[in-house]
C-alpha cells in the first residue's frame, strides 16, 4: 500500500484508539473487582478487604484519568480525519455517542469521587453504592461504545435518505446482529485481562514477601477468576466465530487464508499469505479443522477471497497473524489458570515461587490479546468503514499526506510520553503498596490518605 492519507488516518486512528482501549479494559474489570471487595469488607468486616479497596481505587483512579486524557482526542480525529463519516452516519454513531456521555460517563465519573474521597464522609452503605454506581457506569460506556462497533461490522436498523443514514428502528440498531457476541466477547477480555493484572502485582508481593495476606487474597480471588473467565472466553469466543463467518464471511476468509471457496477447509497453524499471488507459503494444519471452527460441520463451505474483486477484499496478513496469536496467548492464559486450579487443590497455591513469576510475566498478556483481537476485527473489516455500506476510502476526509503525517507523528511523542508517565506512578504505587491491615484493626488506620492527596480539600489532616 503506497503512503496516502487515508491510510495514515487509518494508522493514527488505530494507534491512537489502540493506545485508549487499555485503560477501559482495565478499569472494566477494576470496577467489578472493587464492588466484590467491598461487600465482602461490609460483610465481614476484616479491614484488610478495606485495604484492598484502598490500594485498587488508586490504580482505578490513575487509569480512569488517563482513558479520559487518551479518549478525548478520539472525538477530534472522527471529526478532522474521517468527516465524511460523521457527516452521513452522524445520526446513527453520534446519538449513541451521547448516550455514552450523558448516561454511562456521567454516571461513573459523578459517583467516582465519593468512591475515593468519600471513605470518612458518607456511611459505608452510601460509599458501597457509589462504587457499584461506578460500576454500572463503566458497564454501561462498554455497551455503548460496543454498539457503535458492532453497528459499523453489522448495520442495520436504518434507511439511506438524500444520501444521509437515518434511523428507522432503534433497536435494530442497537442490539445488531453481531452485538450480543461482540460485547460479550469484549467484557470476558477484560475481566480476564484484570484478573492476570491483579495476580501478577500480587505475585509480586507473594515473591518479596511483603503484604502476605493482602496478596493472598488478591493473588488467590483474581487466578479463581481468571480460570472461569477463560474457559468462559472459549465459548465465547466460539460464538463470535460463527456470527463473523456469517455475517462477514470474507474476513472469516482472511483470518483463515482460504483463496478458494471450499468444504472442509483446514485450519492453517502457520503460512505466509501472498497477495499477489493469490496463495500460500510454507503453510502446513490441521485438516477440516478451519471449516469445524467456523460452520461446527466438518465439510462445511467456507467463502473463499477469490469469490469477490481484489478491491473488495481485506487485508490478509494482519488478521491472519494477529488471530492466531491472540488465540495462542488465550489458550496461554487458560492453562496458567487452570494450573492453579491444579496447585489449590493440592495446597501449593502459595508454595510454588517459580509460579509467581509465570503469574508476573503474564500478567500483560491479556491487554496484548485484547489489542490482536482488535486488530484482527478492525483490519478484516476493510476495505469497508460501515460494512457493506461506506468504504474506508469514502469516510475519510481530504487531507494532505503532510498533515495527518504531522499529527500521527506529534500523537506518537505525546502519547508515548504519557504513558511514561502512567507506567512510572503506577509502579510507584505498586512499589509503596497497601496499608497493611490486621483483621481487626479500626477501620481509620486503614483510611489513611486519598489516591491523589494534591485533590484532597485543603485541612483535612488525613488527605481524604
Amino acid at each position: 500500500m503506497t503512503l496516502d492519507p487515508v491510510l495514515l488516518s487509518r494508522i493514527q486512528f488505530g494507534f491512537t484508539i489502540g493506545f485508549h482501549i487499555l485503560f477501559p479494559t482495565l478499569n472494566i474489570g477494576l470496577a467489578l473487582f472493587l464492588v466484590i471487595m467491598e461487600q465482602r469488607w461490609l460483610k465481614t468486616k476484616d479491614t484488610v478487604y478495606l485495604s484492598i479497596c484502598q490500594f485498587w481505587s488508586k490504580i482505578f483512579a490513575l487509569t480512569f484519568g488517563m482513558g479520559v486524557v487518551s479518549g478525548i482526542v478520539l472525538s477530534y480525529e472522527l471529526g478532522a480525519n474521517f468527516g465524511p463519516f460523521i457527516a452521513k452516519a452522524g445520526s446513527v454513531v453520534g446519538s449513541l455517542f451521547i448516550y455514552e456521555v450523558l448516561f454511562a460517563f456521567f454516571l461513573e465519573a459523578g459517583f467516582l469521587g465519593i468512591m475515593l474521597f468519600g471513605w470518612e464522609r458518607v456511611t459505608p452503605k452510601a460509599h458501597f453504592f457509589s462504587t457499584v454506581m461506578v460500576m454500572m457506569g463503566t458497564l454501561l460506556s462498554t455497551l455503548a461504545i460496543m454498539s457503535v462497533n458492532a453497528w459499523m461490522q453489522t448495520p442495520a436498523g436504518f434507511q439511506e435518505i438524500q444520501g444521509q443514514y437515518v434511523v428507522s428502528n432503534w433497536l435494530h440498531v442497537i442490539f445488531n446482529p453481531s452485538y450480543f457476541a461482540r460485547v460479550s466477547h469484549m467484557l470476558a477480555a477484560s475481566y480476564m485481562s484484570t484478573s492476570f493484572f491483579v495476580a501478577g502485582i500480587s505475585a509480586w508481593y507473594l515473591l518479596k514477601k511483603r503484604h502476605i495476606r493482602f496478596a493472598k487474597l488478591c493473588f488467590q480471588f483474581a487466578l479463581l477468576a481468571a480460570g472461569i473467565v477463560s474457559v468462559t472466553q472459549i465459548f465465547l469466543g466460539d460464538r463470535l466465530g460463527l456470527n463473523v463467518r456469517r455475517t462477514q464471511p470474507l474476513k472469516t476468509a482472511a483470518i483463515e487464508a482460504i483463496w478458494e471457496t471450499q468444504k472442509g477447509a483446514p485450519f492453517l497453524l502457520f503460512a505466509i499469505p501472498d497477495y499477489k499471488l493469490e496463495k500460500n507459503h510454507y503453510s502446513f494444519g490441521l485438516p477440516k479443522m478451519a471449516s469445524l471452527l467456523n460452520t461446527h460441520h466438518w465439510n462445511g463451505e467456507l467463502i473463499g477471497l477469490k469469490s469477490v474483486p481484489p478491491q473488495d477484499r481485506p487485508p490478509i496478513m494482519i488478521p491472519f497473524f494477529t488471530f492466531r496469536l491472540m488465540v495462542a496467548i488465550g489458550f496461554l492464559l487458560t492453562a496458567i489458570s487452570l494450573y492453579s486450579f491444579w496447585l489449590r487443590w493440592h495446597g501449593q497455591l502459595f508454595q510454588k515461587p517459580w509460579f509467581y513469576m509465570v503469574c508476573i510475566l503474564a500478567s500483560p498478556l491479556g491487554f496484548v490479546a485484547t489489542i490482536l483481537g482488535w486488530m484482527t476485527a478492525e483490519v478484516g473489516r476493510q476495505p469497508w468503514t460501515i460494512y457493506g455500506w461506506m468504504r474506508t476510502s469514502e469516510a475519510a476526509s481530504r487531507l494532505l499526506v503532510s498533515q495527518v503525517l504531522t499529527t500521527l507523528i506529534l500523537l506518537g511523542i505525546v502519547y508515548t510520553l504519557v504513558f511514561i508517565f502512567y507506567l512510572y506512578y503506577l509502579c510507584k504505587s505498586i512499589q509503596k503498596g497497601p496499608v497493611e491491615a490486621a483483621k481487626h484493626e479500626d477501620p481509620i488506620d486503614v483510611i489513611q490518605e486519598a489516591p491523589f492527596k494534591y485533590l484532597s480539600p485543603e485541612g483535612n489532616p488525613r488527605g481524604l
